[in-house]
């Protein structure tokens, strides 16, 4: 099916537009549900696509991307595709060399450890000339899909990328990163003003090339306390949401549902609530019904299943499923994990999240 560049024309007709009706506000018959990491190592077949390949070359295949996007689809009723690629392609398009080393992570050969160092850094990104990989992918999965569900495009945002590129990698801290907010606090909005400047044209890109939605991650704002999450990364978020509708609207592309999802940033719901997404990721560590309190009413949820919940037997997952459902209310609401999903899940456990969630909200609309 992933063969042949296609333009991203002619797309074919949606079928199952129930998670857009819901990032929109609109009633279902079902909650949807789809899931972080939907395309990764727990499934055997992704394991032997991505085998021989390096990881950033699996990314740069719009070939591959299309069929590892594809894959959980075929196994399970999900409401919705997300790309395959990774959020450090955008710091890999700003010029720096990203490795990923087997049983360590990504990697970056040489993170930035002066200020000097932004100097080496791209100041102008030609996005396609960059990132025309994953726009190529989205295309070609977008009119593979044919229509089942629709495509969820995605970057990192800013602080989550400007962390990445000072700690060289993953890092239980953030110390070195953090340390940039505190003695180069000027530096540091010159870095996360380049990096959203990208992030905004290629979000636009993406839905150019035929995404239906796109995903902002925030995954490490759980780091940052809420002084330092509201003057280096909400700005930054907002601005984000402004300025790819802006640049939708004067392009006449349609204006795609946007998702944030700020892990463990719990302290900072009320402020996402209003940072101009139609839709709010939540982690496990929320309480449904304080979520839905601080969010309010007009702007829709997703999440937020512990994903270790998958390593229960499956009766437990629909009983944990059902509790969710009652809590978060079947409408205006996502189903999700609260993060991605982990390589030595069992798929079947996969298989009976989703059902339970499509069998549970069902029942629950029909009384």
């Amino acid at each position: 099916a992933c063969s042949l560049l296609r333009s991203p024309k002619d797309f074919p007709k949606l079928k199952n537009d129930t998670f857009l009706r819901v990032a929109r506000g609109e009633e279902t018959e079902h909650t949807p549900v789809w899931c972080m990491r939907q395309a990764g190592r727990y499934l055997p077949e992704f394991r032997e696509t991505r085998a021989s390949q390096d990881f950033f070359a699996t990314c740069r295949s719009p070939k591959l991307c299309c069929e590892l996007t594809l894959q959980p689809l075929r196994r399970f009723p999900l409401d919705a595709a997300i790309i395959f690629s990774d959020i450090l392609v955008v710091p890999q398009a700003l010029g720096m060399e990203v490795v990923m080393v087997p049983g360590k992570g990504p990697t970056f050969t040489e993170p930035l450890k002066e200020v000097e160092d932004l100097l080496k850094l791209r100041q102008k990104v030609d996005v396609t000339a960059e990132l025309g990989y994953v726009f190529q992918a989205i295309t070609l999965t977008r009119h593979s899909l044919e229509g089942k569900v629709p495509l969820i495009g995605f970057s990192g945002a800013p602080w989550t990328l400007m962390s990445y590129m000072i700690e060289g990698g993953g890092s239980s801290t953030m110390a070195k990163a953090k340390s940039w907010l505190y003695r180069h606090p000027e530096a540091s909005h010159r870095l996360l003003r380049l990096l959203a400047d990208v992030i905004i044209d290629y979000l636009v890109g993406q839905v150019a090339a035929g995404a239906q939605a796109l995903q902002l991650f925030e995954s490490h704002a759980g780091h940052l306390g809420p002084e330092l999450f509201q003057d280096f990364a909400l700005p930054y978020i907002r601005d984000i949401a402004q300025a790819v509708k802006s640049k939708l609207k004067e392009e006449a592309l349609p204006l795609v549902p946007m998702i944030i999802f700020a892990k463990d940033a719990h302290y900072a719901l009320r402020d996402l609530a209003h940072a101009g997404y139609e839709v709010v990721g939540l982690d496990w560590t929320i309480r449904p019904q304080e979520a839905r309190e601080q969010i309010g009413k007009d702007v829709t949820l997703q999440g937020n299943l512990d994903p270790c919940a998958l390593y229960a037997p499956k009766e437990k997952i629909g009983e944990l499923v059902k509790k969710m459902l009652e809590s978060f209310g079947t409408q205006r609401y996502i189903a999700n994990l609260g993060h991605g999903l982990y390589p030595d899940m069992n798929p079947e456990h996969v298989g009976a999240f989703v059902e339970a969630v499509h069998a549970h909200s069902r029942h629950i609309n029909k009384h």
